[in-house]
């Protein structure tokens, strides 16, 4: 005689529930088109997704994905999703067994991971999150979210009075205890935060309360929707010496030009150095063009001449012909050394971070390297950008930064999202980078006073360029 294995109070839930869903789904669009903000704020359109939990596929088919994989191991729900959006892929599955193999070719390797809203409902969490590693490449980012559980006498309220749909049991978890889950099964924790002040549609209310009121101090611990963004530790990089070009913007630098070529060390299988000119008023394309062409050492050397202007302009122009897979900034009047990039070529290739950023204000500098002005200056940017970015920063005008290639290329993709903001062309990067959900960490540099020529920057008028610039910001990214 045979026997059938006892359904899961939990599936059973999900079964029953499946033909109610979408009715619930509707009567708290306002909480779940949130939920789709956030995810589209961080996953760019074009990507290849997984969501373990997907219900109808609805958070799914919002992101646009080039491919879109949900998972759910209720059978009516994935039966539901698959006839509303045939052009994704449904699996009725176990997230608590799940393998590669599971699913068709193609659909072995994510760049986005989802679980929302579901992390609460397992019954193992660490297995799960275990079974995610062979899922993901160098770069794939694991989204998750889920309440605060703080909300569960409001929440229970509302199930009470038929304002939410009923819930099986389940844990609640703290962003501490979900970090701690991330940890011990191999995670590195990216970006943390909260949001979602009022989940009712209540006119000027909800808006004051969910745009601005829920990232101030204090405010944010009360917000309903937790969320982490993490990457595997486990995934070995595809070359352990990856190869990496360096982009040297120039103006007025001659004097620089063939001690930037000499010093710079070698970096990974191959150093790739972009010499950019633009707009000289000394001979420094001539001496890019000589030192070029005079060159005999272990680099490729390229040079290249601007028509447009700016250091972002230059710095677009040598990304955009770099063939490394790091690429790096090295300003070129040397107050930043080249030997330093060592540093940032070993944190970046070591998985240690995915965006790297230089940091003048950790070593001892001399006033004639940074004037008082300019150090207060530093700090109170630092200060401001890091509230905006909810991300710790000693020092966001270091010219010298670091990004993967890839990661650059989906950077750029979505630069109609802040437009050209940035004529210094580093905070388009360091807000992209916090856009995509990278890893940023900062690496000290020995910051040194000039040796030839003098400084292009305009400390006023570009002082009020920056704070500008975090207004900008503070709406495209603090107050989304």
């Amino acid at each position: 005689m045979s026997t059938t294995a006892p359904i899961s109070p939990i599936r059973q839930y999900f079964e029953d529930v499946a033909p109610n869903l979408s009715r619930w789904n509707r009567k708290n669009r306002f909480f779940y088109r949130d939920l789709e903000y956030l995810h589209q704020f961080f996953i760019p359109p074009q990507s290849r997704v997984l969501e373990l939990g997907c219900g109808l596929g609805d958070l799914l088919h919002a992101l646009n994905p080039a491919v879109g994989v949900g998972i759910d191991f209720a059978q009516p729900i994935v039966d539901l999703a698959a006839a509303q959006y045939p052009q994704l892929h449904f699996y009725c599955l176990d997230a608590e067994q799940l393998e590669p193999s599971q699913l068709a070719s193609g659909h072995q390797t994510f760049d986005y991971i989802i679980l929302s809203n579901v992390i609460g409902h397992l019954q193992d969490i660490q297995t799960v999150l275990q079974r995610l590693h062979p899922f993901c490449h160098r770069s794939t980012h694991v989204i998750l979210s889920f309440h605060n559980h703080l909300w569960q006498p409001i929440l229970n309220l509302a199930e009470a009075i038929g304002e939410r749909r009923p819930q099986p049991p389940h844990s609640w978890l703290s962003l501490d205890d979900v970090s701690n889950l991330l940890t011990i099964t191999g995670y590195q924790i990216n970006q943390r935060g909260r949001r979602f002040l009022c989940p009712k549609p209540v006119p000027i209310v909800a808006g004051l309360c969910n745009r601005y009121l829920r990232a101030l101090p204090v405010l944010e611990h009360f917000c309903l929707t937790n969320y982490i963004i993490a990457r595997s530790q486990l995934v070995q990089p595809a070359n352990p010496l990856p190869s990496c070009s360096v982009v040297v913007p120039a103006r007025n630098e001659a004097g620089n030009i063939a001690a930037t070529i000499d010093r710079l060390p070698v970096l990974g299988s191959l150093t790739e150095v972009i010499f950019v000119e633009g707009n000289s008023q000394d001979h420094t394309w001539a001496e890019i063009q000589r030192v070029v062409d005079a060159y005999e050492g272990p680099h490729r050397v390229k040079a290249l001449q601007q028509t447009g202007r700016g250091k972002a302009d230059a710095v677009h122009l040598g990304f955009a012909a770099a063939t490394g897979e790091i690429l790096m900034i090295l300003d070129a009047d040397l107050t930043v050394q080249p030997e330093d990039l060592e540093h940032f070529y070993e944190v970046i290739a070591s998985d240690r971070g995915e965006f790297i950023n230089g940091s003048r204000l950790i070593y001892p500098c001399s006033n004639q390297a940074m004037p008082w002005i300019n150090m207060l200056a530093n700090k109170f940017f630092s200060l401001v950008f890091s509230f905006l970015l909810s991300i710790p920063l000693k020092d966001t005008l270091c010219g010298t930064k670091v990004i993967w290639k890839q990661d650059y290329e989906k950077l750029k993709s979505q630069k109609d999202y802040f437009g050209n903001f940035d004529p210094f062309g580093d905070f388009e990067l360091l807000f992209g980078a916090a856009k995509l959900g990278l890893r940023i960490v900062e690496v000290p540099v020995r910051y040194q006073p000039r040796s030839y020529g003098q400084s292009n920057i305009a400390h006023v008028k570009e002082g009020l360029k920056l704070l500008n610039m975090c207004f900008y910001a503070s709406r495209k990214i603090k107050f989304f």
